[in-house]
């Protein structure tokens, strides 16, 4: 598992798809599922799902494709381009970036966020984080012209630099491991359940534009309908000297269940989960021998949270891996805690039988 699970991340970590343009890791995760004879199908927005047929109450279990990054807002005379950010970008770990501006398979261009010199650089300027608008990218055009032959486009996706690096033990670090690493948790989960006899109806989908606005996974929702839904996402980890206090949740520490989300940056929306999810991932951890981490925390947000407002209401939970440094481009997650993670989610999957209650009121 651990094999498959590294070789599958660092081929999607090294796939741009920005928001909005995941096509070429969608293509390839439906390339994976196809070699293991599981059929999927696409939506409009490029929601990518595989279904499994099975008696009780039906489940998503779904994780996006997408990651974060910009789009090109300008293109100057002299050449140099200017971004506009797509996400959760922060401006303070950008100047020197390496990034790739997308305008075709093949085609990709090279660039650098430019860094003023640091001999030309006041004593205020030293310590100042510069706001993504007051930045340029360098790809080495000497004009418009010359970029815009290269292919370069008002609203071209750009994407940090695509890099993926094993580190010491089982950790590994690159970019778009949020959540490239919950697509390769769900590829494994995808190999176990075309060999399983029976279960519940199981839906895998690998959603869209979770970065861009969190509501990307809705139409794949809306279609399947599910009784009950897990998003797997990152959690931060708190293991780190810039994360000291923040959190016990530890990279190696296994797979962390979310008791509460809340964004409460301007979006009145979060996850508390259902008290039968709750118990069943918990019950799933305990029996099946798997360590399990806990969270409660504002400033978060999933797509799960428009998910849980479907139809007559979804039972949902949050389950995620624990990851330091999001929404940088070097993430950096354990091998273990995916491993652990695909151990429990089929767990919880077995232990949904046709009878499985979601009434509330059976866990008070």
């Amino acid at each position: 598992m651990k094999k498959n699970i590294h070789t599958n991340l660092r081929e999607l970590a090294l796939l741009p798809g920005l928001s909005g343009h995941e096509d070429r890791v969608r293509r390839t995760i439906a390339a994976r599922l196809g070699a293991m004879g599981i059929a999927s199908d696409t939506d409009r927005l490029g929601n990518l799902s595989a279904h499994f047929p099975g008696t009780g109450p039906s489940i998503l279990l779904f994780t996006h494709m997408d990651q974060l990054g910009f789009v090109v807002r300008r293109i100057e005379p002299d050449g140099f381009i200017r971004l506009e950010r797509l996400g959760g970008v922060p401006e303070r770990a950008l100047p020197a970036q390496q990034v790739l501006i997308c305008v075709g398979e093949g085609r990709d261009i090279p660039a650098i966020i430019a860094n003023k010199s640091h001999h030309a650089t006041t004593p205020e300027e030293k310590t100042t984080v510069r706001a993504c608008a007051q930045l340029h990218v360098d790809a080495g055009f000497a004009s418009a012209e010359e970029a815009r032959k290269a292919g370069v486009r008002v609203g071209s996706p750009v994407v940090y630099a695509p890099a993926f690096l094993s580190l010491a033990g089982n950790r590994v670090t690159g970019t778009s491991l949020d959540d490239r690493a919950g697509c390769a948790v769900l590829l494994e989960v995808a190999r176990a359940l075309k060999a399983r006899s029976e279960g519940p109806p199981v839906h895998l989908v690998f959603s869209v534009q979770e970065e861009f606005n969190l509501r990307g996974v809705l139409p794949a929702a809306r279609a399947i309908g599910p009784d009950m839904a897990i998003q797997v996402d990152i959690a931060l980890s708190g293991d780190s000297p810039d994360m000291a206090g923040q959190s016990d949740i530890r990279l190696g520490g296994g797979p962390v269940l979310s008791l509460y989300s809340f964004h409460g940056r301007g979006t009145l929306n979060g996850v508390i989960p259902h008290p039968a999810m709750v118990a069943l991932l918990e019950h799933a951890a305990s029996h099946n021998d798997i360590p399990l981490q806990r969270s409660a925390r504002t400033g978060l947000l999933t797509d799960l949270s428009y998910v849980q407002l479907q139809g007559e209401g979804v039972a949902c939970a949050d389950m995620a891996f624990p990851a330091r440094y999001s929404h940088s481009a070097r993430e950096v997650v354990d091998l273990d805690d995916l491993c652990d993670l695909v151990r429990l989610l089929l767990g919880a999957l077995e232990a949904v039988r046709p009878d499985f209650s979601l009434n509330r009121d059976d866990y008070t």
